[in-house]
C-alpha cells in the first residue's frame, strides 16, 4: 500500500487540498459559513438536482442498453466480434467537445433528425442522456461482459435441468454472480455522468448545467474560488458516501465467483431469438455509436483534397507553436507513460485489497481509490498548478505533468477491473503453494497472476484509452509546445472559422482512428491463449 497512498496523497489529495484552501482559507481563518451561503442560492440547487437525477437516469439507461450487449459480447462467437468490441470502445475515449459538437450535428437545428424527420432534440434533456449512453456504453459492455465471460455456464445450465425456466434460471444464478460487475460498472457511469463536463456544457446550454459545468464557470469565467471550492466540497462529499457504500456492499460477493475458461463459454448463436438480439445488438451499435463517429469522418472530409488534415501539418503561429499534427504523437506518449503508472499503483492497490488479513484502514482505501473520478478535473489541474510549482514538487515545467494528471483517472479502472477476479481467485490455491514452500512472490506469480493476466490487459486497455481521452485537467497543464490530442481539438474548436472546426474534426478522426488501433492490439492480446484460466 506505501505506493499508493504515496501517489495518491502527493498528487490526488495535496492539489485538491491546496485548491480548496485557496478558495476557503483567507485572513487567517477559515470561512465555512460559505458553505450554507452558497448552498442556499436556488440557481445553485437547481445545479444540484439536475446533476444527480440526470446521472441515475443516465445511468439507468446505459445499464438497460447495454447489458444485452455485455451478454452477447460474453456468451456468443459471431466474426468481427473482435472489431466490433473495438468500436464499442472507442467512444470512450473521445473527447467530450468532439463528441457533443457530434450529438448537436444530429439532433440539433440542421441536423440529421431534423433534415430527415424534423426532430430536434438539442433543447430537451434527452440529448444528453443520449450522448452519456455513447460515452458508457462500453463501460458495461466491458466491465460486465469481461466477466460474464468467465462465469461458468454449467451453473445455469443445471438450473435448467432442474426445471427452471430461462429467465429464472438467469435472475437466480447468473444474476447474483453478475451482482459485483454491474455494481462497479452502474458505479463508473454514475461517477462519470455525475461529473459530466463537455456533453452538458453544449448540448444543455444555459438550461441545464451539472457541478462541473458550474465549477469551471465559476473558476473560469467568474474567478470566484470561494464558490467553487464549495461546489467542489459538495461533490467530493457526495461521491465519497456513494463510493463507502459500493464497497460496503459489494465487497463480500466477490469472493463467491466460480472462473472458467473464457473462451470456451462464446458459442454462435443457436434458435431465432439469440440470433434477434445479435441482430438488435449491432443495430443499437451502428444506430448509437457508429452513426455519430461517421458525422465525424464525414466533416473531416468536406473539404476537397483533404484541406483539413493537410492543414493540420502547418503551424499559423496563433493557436499552436507547433504543428497541431504533433498532438498525435504527444498524447501516445503521455498515454503510454500514464498507463504505465496506473497499472503499477493499481495493481499494486488491487493486490493489498485482496488480502484478507488486510486491516479496516486498507479496506477503506478501496473506496478512495476512485474519489479522482467523482472529484473536477477542473479542480484538479488547477490544483496542480498552485500545489505543485515549489521545490521539491516543482513539476509544473516537466512533461511527467500531464501523465501524472491521467493516470490519476486510469488507476480507478485498473483496481475495479482486477479487483472481482483477484477476489475470485480461491485462497486454498495460496495456501497450498505456501506450505510447499513458495515464497510470497513466487504464489503470487504462479497462482494470481496467470488468474488476473487477461483482466490486467483490460485494466491496461482502459488506461490507455481514458488518457488518450483525459481533457478537464490536461487543458490547464499541458505546454503550449505540447498539446494532447484533445487540448489541441479544443482549441480548434474555440477559434471561428470553417478550417479551424474541419482540422478538430479531422483530429478528431486521427484520434478515434488511433484508438481503434489501439484496442484492436489489445482485443488481440486478450484472446492469447497463453492468457487463459
Amino acid at each position: 500500500m506505501a505506493l499508493p497512498v504515496a501517489f495518491f496523497g502527493l498528487f490526488f489529495a495535496y492539489p485538491v487540498a491546496a485548491i480548496l484552501a485557496r478558495g476557503l482559507y483567507s485572513g487567517g481563518g477559515w470561512h465555512f459559513g460559505r458553505l450554507f451561503d452558497v448552498l442556499g442560492q436556488s440557481d445553485i440547487r437547481h445545479v444540484l438536482w439536475f446533476t444527480t437525477w440526470q446521472a441515475l437516469a443516465s445511468t439507468a439507461l446505459t445499464l438497460l442498453i447495454a447489458l444485452p450487449a455485455a451478454y452477447v459480447f460474453a456468451r456468443f462467437s459471431f466474426p468481427g466480434k473482435q472489431v466490433l468490441r473495438a468500436v464499442v470502445t472507442v467512444p470512450f475515449v473521445l473527447p467530450t467537445v468532439v463528441v457533443g459538437t457530434a450529438f448537436l450535428a444530429l439532433v440539433g437545428r440542421g441536423g440529421l433528425l431534423d433534415e430527415l424527420w424534423g426532430v430536434r432534440l438539442d433543447t430537451t434533456v434527452w440529448a444528453i442522456l443520449l450522448a452519456h449512453v455513447f460515452f458508457n456504453y462500453a463501460v458495461v459492455v466491458r466491465t460486465v461482459g469481461g466477466l460474464w465471460a468467465q462465469l461458468d455456464p454449467r451453473q445455469e445450465e443445471a438450473a435448467r435441468m432442474l426445471g427452471a425456466s430461462p429467465f429464472r434460471a438467469w435472475r437466480r444464478v447468473t444474476l447474483p454472480a453478475l451482482a459485483p460487475a454491474v455494481a462497479a460498472a452502474a458505479l463508473m457511469v454514475f461517477l462519470f455522468t455525475f461529473t459530466s463536463f463537455g456533453v452538458v456544457q453544449i448540448l444543455g446550454g444555459p438550461t441545464f448545467s451539472t457541478l462541473e459545468v458550474e465549477i469551471y464557470r465559476q473558476t473560469s469565467e467568474i474567478f470566484d474560488l470561494s464558490t467553487a471550492a464549495v461546489l467542489t466540497i459538495v461533490q467530493f462529499l457526495a461521491v465519497g458516501a456513494i463510493l463507502a457504500v459500493h464497497a460496503w456492499t459489494v465487497r463480500r460477493r466477490e469472493s463467491a465467483l466460480r472462473l472458467v475458461d473464457a473462451a470456451g463459454t462464446a458459442r454462435r448463436p443457436r434458435g431465432a431469438g439469440q440470433w434477434a438480439l445479435l441482430a438488435a445488438v449491432l443495430g443499437t451499435v451502428a444506430l448509437l455509436l457508429v452513426l455519430p463517429l461517421a458525422v465525424l469522418v464525414q466533416r473531416s472530409l468536406d473539404a476537397p483534397d483533404f484541406a483539413y488534415y493537410r492543414a493540420l501539418t502547418g503551424d499559423d503561429g496563433n493557436v499552436f507553436l507547433v504543428p497541431p499534427i504533433e498532438a498525435v504523437g504527444n498524447s501516445l506518449e503521455y498515454a503510454l507513460a500514464a498507463t504505465a503508472i496506473a497499472v503499477t499503483v493499481g495493481g499494486l492497490a488491487a493486490a493489498a485489497l485482496t488480502r484478507r488479513d488486510a486491516g479496516r484502514l486498507v479496506h477503506g482505501f478501496d473506496a478512495l481509490l476512485m474519489l479522482p473520478l467523482g472529484v473536477s478535473a477542473v479542480t484538479v489541474g488547477f490544483g496542480f498548478l498552485i500545489a505543485l510549482d515549489e521545490p521539491p514538487l516543482d513539476l509544473r515545467a516537466t512533461w511527467i505533468l500531464v501523465p501524472l494528471a491521467q493516470a490519476l483517472v486510469g488507476v480507478p479502472f485498473v483496481v475495479r477491473t482486477m479487483l472481482p477476479v483477484l477476489r475470485a481467485v480461491d485462497e486454498r490455491l495460496r495456501e497450498a503453494a505456501a506450505v510447499l514452500g513458495a515464497s510470497p512472490w513466487r504464489v503470487w506469480r504462479e497462482v494470481d497472476l496467470p488468474m488476473v493476466r487477461r483482466a490486467l490487459l483490460v485494466a491496461a486497455g482502459f488506461a490507455f484509452a481514458v488518457s488518450l481521452g483525459e481533457f478537464g485537467a490536461t487543458v490547464f497543464i499541458a505546454r503550449p509546445d505540447n498539446p494532447t490530442l484533445p487540448v489541441a481539438v479544443a482549441r480548434l474548436l474555440g477559434r471561428a472559422g470553417e478550417l479551424n472546426y474541419g482540422q478538430a474534426m479531422a483530429l478528431s478522426t486521427i484520434l478515434m482512428l488511433v484508438c481503434a488501433l489501439a484496442l484492436l492490439v489489445l482485443e488481440r492480446l486478450r484472446t492469447d491463449r497463453t492468457g487463459e484460466f
